[in-house]
C-alpha cells in the first residue's frame, strides 16, 4: 500500500507529515512510502533521510502515481486535489468545522478524508490526538516568544547590583497549550498565575506550581474536554473580573479556543491600555479571532506600549519536534485504519467513522483500487 508525503503549500507552513523515523517504522509494517522531494527541508529533514529510512523521494510530477493514502499537514491546494483519484485516502489537519466548500470538495472528488482535528478525545485514540500534541508545542512557544519580547528577566536574580523581581505571567485557560504555558514560564522562574473557568483543572494548574485564580466564574466541560461556552452574562462578569487583574501581569498568554467556535472575548482594549508598557500578549487563539479585542490575526502589532502576538501557527515556528508528535499520531491512525498493512475502514469503529469528514461508506474495494 502506498503512502505518498507532499510538500507543503501553504504560506508560512514548515512542518511535513511524515519524518524519517516514522517513515522507517511503517516501511517495516510492510508500507511503501513516496516523499516529494524537499517535503522536510523546512522541518531539518533532508531527502538522504528519508531516502535512509526506506522512502523514495521523486518530484510532484510522479507523486500520487499508483497512492493509496495521502498525509499532509494542511489543505491540499486545489492543483493538487486534481491529481488525486477517487477513493484515494487523504489525512491531514482539514478544518472540517470552518471550511465547508473545501469539504465539499473533497466529497466532489470522491477522497476519503479524515481530519487529524475530528479524532474522537477518547482513551483509545490518545495517540492519534494531534490537537493536544500541537497544543503542546504551541504553549511553549508561546512563552518563549513573551520571554523574548518583555523588557524584562524571567526569575529572580538576587545581585551586587541589588534584587531584580520576578516576571509575572498569567494563563488563560488550562487545556494543553495552557498547562505547558504554565510549566514552560515556571521553568523559567516567573511568577504565575492561571484562570480556567472548569475547576476541576485547579489540581492541575496548582501541580505546576502556578497559583489558581478565583474570578467567581464557572462552567462546564464538555465531552471533549473543552469549556462549553458562557453565556453573554458570565462572559461579560469573566471579562470584567480579568480586566482589573491583567493590569498587575507582564505577560498574558490566552489559550482559550473551541475549535469550529469563534474566540471568546476576554481581554478588552482598556485592559490592555491599563498594562505596564513593554508588557506582551501573546494570543493563542488567534486563529479563530484572538482573545484579545485588540488581536490581529496573523500580525505582531504594538498598543499603547503592548505588544500583542497574534501568530496563528506556532507548531511551525517549532517546525522539527512539531512535525515528530505530528508524524507519530499520523501513524498510529494509519496502523489503526490499515492494521495489518491494508486498507480495512471499519465504520462501525468509533474513531473510524468520527475521524472521516468526507467519502465515509465509501466501498473499500473502490478505496484500494
Amino acid at each position: 500500500m502506498r503512502v505518498c508525503v507532499p510538500r507543503e503549500s501553504a504560506p508560512g507552513e514548515s512542518r511535513v507529515a511524515l519524518t524519517p523515523e516514522t517513515v522507517a517504522k511503517l516501511t517495516v509494517k510492510g508500507f511503501e512510502l513516496v516523499v516529494e522531494r524537499g517535503a522536510g527541508a523546512a522541518a531539518g529533514f533532508s531527502d538522504e533521510d528519508y531516502t535512509d529510512a526506506g522512502a523514495r523521494v521523486t518530484d510532484r510530477g510522479g507523486l500520487y502515481d499508483g497512492a493509496t493514502i495521502v498525509v499532509r499537514v494542511g489543505r491540499p491546494s486545489t492543483e493538487e486535489l486534481g491529481h488525486l483519484k477517487r477513493g484515494t485516502v487523504l489525512v491531514g489537519f482539514l478544518a472540517p468545522l470552518t471550511d465547508r466548500d473545501g469539504i465539499a470538495r473533497l466529497e466532489a472528488h470522491g477522497i476519503v478524508a479524515f481530519a487529524m482535528e475530528s479524532i474522537p478525545r477518547i482513551t483509545r485514540a490518545q495517540s492519534m490526538d494531534s490537537l493536544s500534541s500541537q497544543a503542546t508545542v504551541a504553549g511553549y512557544k508561546a512563552v518563549l516568544i513573551a520571554a523574548d519580547r518583555v523588557p524584562k528577566l524571567f526569575p529572580m536574580l538576587i545581585t551586587a547590583a541589588g534584587t531584580i523581581a520576578p516576571a509575572r505571567a498569567l494563563i488563560v485557560g488550562a487545556g494543553v497549550a495552557g498547562l505547558q504555558a504554565i510549566a514552560t514560564a515556571r521553568r523559567l522562574g516567573a511568577v504565575v498565575s492561571a484562570f480556567d473557568v472548569r475547576p476541576a483543572v485547579r489540581e492541575q494548574v496548582e501541580s505546576l506550581g502556578a497559583r489558581f485564580l478565583e474570578l467567581g466564574v464557572t462552567g462546564e466541560e464538555s465531552e471533549g474536554g473543552y469549556a462549553k461556552e458562557l453565556s453573554p452574562e458570565q462572559q461579560a462578569e469573566q471579562q470584567r473580573a480579568l480586566e482589573e487583574l491583567i493590569p498587575d501581569f507582564d505577560i498574558v498568554i490566552t489559550t482559550a479556543l473551541v475549535p469550529g467556535r469563534p474566540a471568546p472575548k476576554l481581554v478588552p482594549a482598556s485592559a490592555v491600555a491599563a498594562m505596564r508598557p513593554g508588557s506582551c500578549i501573546v494570543d493563542l487563539a488567534a486563529e479563530a479571532g484572538g482573545n484579545c479585542e485588540l488581536t490581529h490575526p496573523g500580525e505582531e502589532i504594538v498598543r499603547e506600549g503592548v505588544t500583542i502576538v497574534g501568530l496563528t501557527n506556532l507548531p511551525s515556528l517549532m517546525a522539527a519536534d512539531a512535525s515528530r508528535l505530528y508524524a507519530r499520531n499520523v501513524v498510529a491512525l494509519l496502523e489503526h485504519l490499515a492494521p495489518e498493512g491494508e486498507l480495512t475502514l471499519d465504520w462501525s469503529d468509533e474513531i473510524t467513522a468520527g475521524a472521516c469528514v468526507a467519502g465515509k461508506g465509501t466501498p473499500d474495494e473502490e478505496v484500494a483500487a
